[in-house]
């Protein structure tokens, strides 16, 4: 009945925006089931989250704990004193959610105050810290975090993102002692400012910062899109999938199934890292509310730099690996493949002399004159070639699909297309397109490409093809002695007919 409805109030809080994002109780109450039951009966053990927003992570925890000391500590304020005072630490992201944890952990803004459920606070902060921080400017940016000086060197009275966790070189500072349990949802990136501006993330600094402390377990829920990608990732994906202390992963594709209403791009995950407990790790995927995949296995495949998201994927890269062919890769080109920029436009659509070379552009094809400056792969320009966007539909890579371009000899093209092939001879370009129109293709393509970024990089896990023969997908399946439970998930994970095309 409605009467009886009493609903989390820190559930109904909007999220501050789509990078920092408020973490649903039942979410919490699931990252907490990951950590074993003895620490909800140790009364030495210390909790930190460090980027608390609601203190809904601490207020799970007080809740367990203040259950699982009942026989040691009989008296409950007692108890509670001792849990609030000894065991339970944040570090809040703003002023505003210093406030709002406060309230959540002692039921008061102030710790001290006549209301607080500890009695043994002398100061008002109790241990819910928050310190307004500076970034450290060194060439514009922060030495830190990496923040647009001309951007957040801003007025004390406006919010600078400068989280006090990251912006120490030692995390000691903040509190100068061990913690059992990090715990947290951190701020995920920093908008640089500008319509090409390219945010920073922030959460991999947050994850660093916490392994330095060296706490016995580490959880934390990510974006996923470390996987394989993300803005300046590189070294923190190659720790990650190095740690052997990584021992679950909880994997979301979607992360509206853990945030209603918020979209993420790849969407989201939570770990347990267990400092003292090495080996493979659970991963675990989550898609519309159910589990569609459980598997123990280790983190990195060989010859890879990238995480298989997938678990019914890794058998099906260990039988295409198994050839030892080289990748696609090898035959396509870097970014801006002729030295032209995406806003290079001042040429005619119709030709002005019967050798001018054509120029495929963002939205346009046009011409311009045969001796015009082609700064990179001039030797391109008198081949048969197979272009396709840069960026590929939605993001959503199960449902985007590459629809190619054969360009003829005697063209160009500029920053908007990459070339991912080139060719003396126009039937193996067509091969190549032959190639690209598979779900094999594609399959492997979703694997490494997360985003609407599909550079070369992207096409990293597909194997190079003899383009002296064209290609289908019974062909491929065959060759690779895939499994009719692979092709089944192969085709499951690519649905052109529902998608978004790159034109």
């Amino acid at each position: 009945m409605r009467n009886n409805y009493n609903p989390d109030v820190l559930n109904c809080l909007a999220n501050l925006s789509n990078d920092e994002v408020f973490t649903p109780t039942s979410i919490v109450n699931a990252i907490l089931d990951m950590l074993p039951d003895s620490l909800w009966k140790d009364k030495n053990a210390k909790f930190l989250d460090p980027c608390t927003k609601t203190g809904v992570f601490l207020r799970e925890i007080v809740k367990r704990l203040n259950e699982g000391l009942k026989e040691e500590i009989p008296d409950e304020q007692t108890r509670i004193n001792h849990i609030l005072k000894n065991q339970i630490y944040g570090i809040a992201i703003t002023e505003l959610t210093g406030l709002v944890s406060r309230r959540s952990i002692y039921c008061s803004k102030h710790a001290n105050g006549k209301y607080s459920t500890c009695e043994e606070f002398e100061d008002e902060n109790g241990n819910i810290k928050f310190t307004a921080m500076k970034h450290t400017w060194s060439f514009g940016n922060c030495i830190f975090c990496g923040a647009n000086k001309g951007m957040y060197d801003r007025p004390e009275e406006l919010e600078s993102h400068a989280y006090e966790f990251i912006h120490v070189k030692n995390p000691k500072e903040v509190f100068d002692m061990k913690f059992d349990v990090i715990i947290g949802n951190p701020p995920y990136q920093l908008n640089t400012g500008g319509a090409q501006a390219q945010a920073i993330p922030l959460y991999n600094k947050f994850v660093e910062q916490a392994k330095k402390l060296q706490p016995r377990y580490l959880c934390m829920i990510i974006p996923s899109r470390w996987f394989t990608g993300g803005f300046g990732l590189d070294s923190f994906r190659k720790s990650m999938l190095e740690d052997k202390s990584i021992r679950v992963i909880h994997d979301f594709l979607n992360a509206s199934d853990c945030f209603p209403g918020v979209d993420i791009k790849g969407g989201v995950c939570y770990f347990l890292w267990d400092r003292d407990n090495k080996g493979k790790c659970k991963i675990i995927t989550h898609k519309d509310d159910t589990i569609v995949s459980e598997m123990e296995r280790n983190l990195l495949e060989d010859n890879l730099d990238v995480f298989i998201r997938y678990n019914q994927a890794v058998p099906i890269y260990q039988k295409i690996s198994k050839f030892k062919e080289e990748s696609l890769t090898t035959i396509i080109s870097s970014q801006r493949p002729f030295g032209l920029p995406t806003n290079f436009k001042d040429f005619p659509e119709e030709k002005r002399a019967v050798d001018d070379m054509k120029v495929y552009a963002n939205k346009k094809v046009g011409f311009i004159a045969h001796n015009h400056p082609i700064m990179k792969n001039a030797e391109l320009i008198d081949k048969y070639k197979v272009l396709t966007p840069k960026a590929i539909g939605s993001g959503e890579s199960q449902v985007d699909w590459v629809k190619p371009i054969l360009a003829e000899p005697n063209s160009v093209c500029t920053e908007t297309y990459i070339v991912l092939g080139a060719f003396d001879d126009e039937e193996q370009a067509k091969n190549l397109i032959s190639y690209t129109q598979t779900k094999f293709f594609h399959f492997l393509l979703t694997l490494k490409k997360n985003t609407q970024d599909a550079l070369s990089k992207a096409y990293m896990m597909i194997p190079l093809q003899d383009f002296n023969e064209s290609w289908n997908d019974e062909k491929l399946y065959k060759k690779y002695n895939l499994t009719e439970e692979d092709i089944n998930f192969i085709e499951s994970m690519v649905r052109p007919e529902i998608g978004v095309s790159n034109e």
